[in-house]
């Protein structure tokens, strides 16, 4: 197996450094990184390139994506990563850690047969002090917006050979050859559209080898529910009916 993680990143030179040490870090060190500049302004590539010189292991690849997009970033990304000969590619974003053992979990549930896995996203602690209901809140938040996609009538068709499952982009891993013919990520914005949600419903409609990992584990900054409120991040999720005037917050 030839695994690669891509890592889409923008503006993120305050965060992906502790995103690459977490990758550094994982128990099975046997995959290639690929982070994708997505047109950032600020020096996220420069952070990238001097934890690469300074950490041999694992070989990071950074490539530039000029159209921003976390859609047309993850899928540059994945596509290049293919081109090299990844025969899996995993997925999580520049402000996430994943879990030490995060790597070894996504091989263990391609060997046992899945084409496509995701699992928990749990909120990072070390960004900030995190406020009592915020620890609880980032799961809940995922967990609503879980129960809204099995009824969402977009995921819905008879058509599709297993149930609607949430997977999100930052956690998310996929067997090339699915990931290619299911068309990929859309090349969109996410203002615009979930391309996780996209891409879950592509795979739907090619197979039902597909499903959550107790131990595909993947701590989420929850800068974006702080910024939003409760209320306001739901509607995000749901369909985008919140649409902050900013949606990169940093």
């Amino acid at each position: 197996m030839d695994l690669w993680v891509v890592v889409p990143a923008y503006n993120e030179e305050r965060s992906i450094g502790a995103t690459l040490r977490r990758l550094a870090e994982q128990t099975d060190p046997g995959f290639t990184v690929v982070v994708v500049d997505n047109a950032s302004t600020d020096g996220t590539a420069a952070v990238v390139r001097d934890f690469a010189e300074a950490h041999p292991k694992p070989e990071i690849r950074i490539v530039r994506e000029p159209v921003k997009g976390t859609g047309a970033a993850a899928d540059t990304g994945v596509r290049h990563a293919i081109s090299a000969g990844a025969t899996h590619v995993a997925r999580t974003d520049a402000d996430c850690l994943p879990g030490r053992g995060w790597v070894a979990a996504v091989k263990r549930a391609f060997d046992d047969g899945l084409e496509m896995v995701s699992g928990p996203l749990r909120p990072r602690t070390d960004e900030f002090p995190l406020r009592a209901w915020e620890r609880w809140l980032l799961p809940s938040v995922v967990g609503l917006a879980a129960t809204f996609g099995r009824f969402r009538p977009g995921n819905q068709d008879p058509l599709y050979l297993g149930p609607y499952v949430m997977m999100p982009g930052c956690n998310v891993a996929i067997d090339a050859d699915l990931y290619v013919r299911a068309g990929g990520f859309p090349r969109t914005r996410i203002e615009d559209v979930h391309e996780d949600r996209a891409l879950v419903n592509r795979v739907r409609y090619l197979t039902d080898r597909y499903g959550l990992r107790s131990d595909v584990v993947v701590y989420g900054s929850v800068r974006r529910l702080r910024a939003f409120g409760l209320l306001r991040t739901l509607g995000w999720y749901a369909d985008h009916r919140y649409r902050p005037a900013v949606v990169d917050i940093r």
